[in-house]
């Protein structure tokens, strides 16, 4: 019951700030600041929410920490996106000569990803990527059978090609200096820890036999550990 009061109130919560937001007419300064801001904000949240993770390491407290911090991450990087979009779109000083087609299919190929790691787990996971509908059972087939975060490698190609078609390089330094370090941050530190507390030995050998981002064929032995 718990749950699902704070699915209904982070649901909410999400959709009210992101639609105010995106009804914003921001001066460059203030969207600047809240892409960077919106982003930064993640790394102590990962943090708190590790340590008390680790505090009380059951599968209770799992599910009802990723369940805040999910929201918590939705909303500031939601919002960080939606600035970013923002002040990419009005900075044509700093564009970038490129096909715009180079990066609608970038976010063509992404978005399609996304969606197929939406129905991956929806039907292999007993479950969504999302606080709504945590998995109940580790998912390794399909595209999880190549990488253990593909839903995170389709979510920020559909980045970068946003900021292929914006011709943004402002856009693109934020996705690669600030968005993927983060990212990698909240998984390492956040997610796999839980998904070990909830998931327990079947995470681990998933873990141990599937990389964490460059997709590998499976089967193939890893050649030293490769991310």
């Amino acid at each position: 019951m718990k749950r699902v009061s704070l699915n209904i109130l982070g649901l909410i919560l999400t959709w009210i700030v992101w639609l105010w937001l995106i009804g914003q007419e921001l001066e460059l300064t203030y969207a600047f600041g809240i892409a960077v801001g919106g982003i930064l904000v993640i790394i102590p949240v990962v943090f708190v929410g590790r340590r008390l993770l680790d505090r009380q390491p059951t599968i209770e407290q799992a599910d009802l920490l990723t369940t805040i911090l999910h929201y918590l991450v939705a909303i500031f990087l939601g919002s960080a996106v939606i600035a970013a979009t923002k002040f990419g779109l009005s900075s044509p000083s700093w564009s970038i000569s490129i096909p715009s087609w180079m990066g609608l299919v970038l976010m063509i190929v992404g978005g399609i990803s996304v969606l197929i790691v939406i129905l991956n787990l929806a039907i292999k996971g007993l479950g969504a990527p999302f606080a709504v509908a945590l998995t109940r059972i580790v998912a390794t087939e399909w595209m999880y059978a190549w990488t253990r975060n593909p839903m995170i490698l389709g979510a920020l190609a559909f980045l970068v090609g946003l900021g292929l078609w914006f011709k943004s390089t402002l856009f693109l330094v934020w996705v690669i200096i600030l968005v993927c370090p983060v990212i990698f941050l909240f998984l390492k530190v956040y997610e796999e820890r839980e998904l070990e507390i909830r998931f327990g030995e079947d995470y681990l050998k998933y873990k141990a036999g599937t990389p964490m981002f460059i997709p590998r064929k499976p089967g193939d032995k890893p050649n030293g550990g490769a991310v």
